[in-house]
């Protein structure tokens, strides 16, 4: 699908504000706080980046942090991750060629997307905090069969994929499995890698 880049809106301090506090934040002004992450990763600069060095097209763990806390706010907490959110988190792997944040950002963008793949498919998905938790074990509450996702977030997820540089191997890993659930899982690795190339 489209991979436009859209500017965010308002300032982060208020969609900050919003999403730990607000009862009218949705997932809509999460995408928003999360272009600013993904601006400051393209430049270097910006209010996620201020206080430190930060090198163009660069994630660190300060950018993952920002991730973290902005998709777990208090006020959308239990609420599913949004088709915005995700499109944003692939914004924002895409424009970081390098990465010094220890696999963080991976796990929560892994995490995060399949939230979204689970609740767009029907199916119940624990809240936000315990979800992309590091310490919540991904296979503990994601779908583990293609019959519990719909076929068109799979087909989006395999359109975000196509043709990146990088690839987040946990993600990779379990979308082929759902893709090819009745197949040992490297014929569905195979099968997934021709589609996402």
């Amino acid at each position: 699908m489209s991979s436009v880049v859209t500017r965010p809106t308002g300032s982060l301090a208020a969609l900050i504000a919003t999403i730990e506090s607000s009862s009218i934040a949705t997932g809509r002004d999460a995408a928003a706080a999360l272009a600013i992450v993904r601006d400051g990763v393209i430049t270097g600069e910006g209010p996620t980046t201020m206080g430190r060095v930060h090198f163009s097209r660069s994630l660190d763990a300060h950018d993952a942090d920002w991730c973290a806390r902005i998709l777990t706010g208090r006020a959308i907490n239990d609420t599913a991750v949004s088709r915005e959110e995700a499109q944003a988190l692939f914004q924002i792997d895409e424009a970081a060629a390098e990465r010094s944040d220890d696999g963080k950002f991976d796990d929560l963008f892994a995490k995060a997307i399949l939230h979204h793949v689970a609740a767009a498919s029907g199916r119940p998905v624990p809240e936000r905090a315990v979800a992309l938790s590091p310490s919540t074990a991904i296979e503990s509450w994601a779908p583990n069969s293609a019959g519990d996702v719909n076929a068109e977030v799979l087909e989006w997820i395999a359109a975000q994929m196509r043709g990146k540089r990088r690839t987040n191997r946990t993600l990779m890993t379990i979308v082929a499995a759902l893709l090819g659930a009745a197949m040992p899982l490297s014929q569905s690795l195979s099968r997934f890698t021709d589609l996402a190339i």
